[in-house]
């Protein structure tokens, strides 16, 4: 299984992905704004999300369609 950010670029455990849109957090008032740098990801068994934890909101899964590599 290979994850892909919207570039098509490969993305592995630990690398830094950047938000290319506003995403609103569900649950949350919060919104991760674009261009956000987000840190040390975490694949998941899909190959369309990934795992991480942003600044203020833990245990975030986004979907890669809205990533690119850092």
């Amino acid at each position: 299984m290979e994850v892909k950010d919207s570039n098509g670029t490969p993305l592995k455990a630990g690398d830094s992905v950047q938000v290319i849109k506003d995403l609103k957090v569900k649950g949350s008032s919060v919104t991760l704004k674009r261009g956000t740098v987000i840190k040390n990801i975490r694949l998941s068994d899909s190959e369309d999300v990934i795992e991480c934890n942003a600044d203020k909101v833990k245990g975030l899964v986004l979907k890669t369609c809205f990533l690119k590599k850092a």
